[in-house]
């Protein structure tokens, strides 16, 4: 991206995207930048999880991905400078409006370890 517009969708398009994805047949992700033990309290399903603290370690595992891109946190901030700082650095991925709270208000499963 070459210009300073974040590229954000809200939680009803990522669940959209995630139920049916591109008819290109590019796999969508989700990165969960949040710390270990609040993914383990409950994350979007099939989520990846990178901690914000280990993400410049495990950046390569994020830029390696295929097809759509999607970051979240809890509540957008962290995931927002997660998508800033790859968007400057050419990456085409969208930050998730709201996170994980906003997912979990809308009514919509989360998956936790075990389960």
């Amino acid at each position: 991206m070459n210009d300073d517009t974040l590229r954000e969708i809200d939680v009803a398009t990522l669940r959209e995207r995630l139920e049916s994805p591109a008819s290109s047949g590019a796999p969508v992700t989700v990165v969960d930048v949040r710390e270990d033990h609040e993914y383990a309290a409950g994350h979007v399903p099939g989520a990846l999880s990178i901690p914000l603290t280990q993400f410049v370690d495990r950046v390569g595992e994020v830029t390696s991905l295929p097809g759509e891109v999607y970051v979240i946190c809890e509540s957008g901030g962290r995931s927002a400078q997660v998508t800033a700082w790859l968007s400057q650095q050419g990456h085409d991925v969208a930050n998730v409006a709201g996170g994980t709270g906003a997912w979990r208000s809308s009514g919509f499963p989360v998956e936790q370890p075990g389960t």
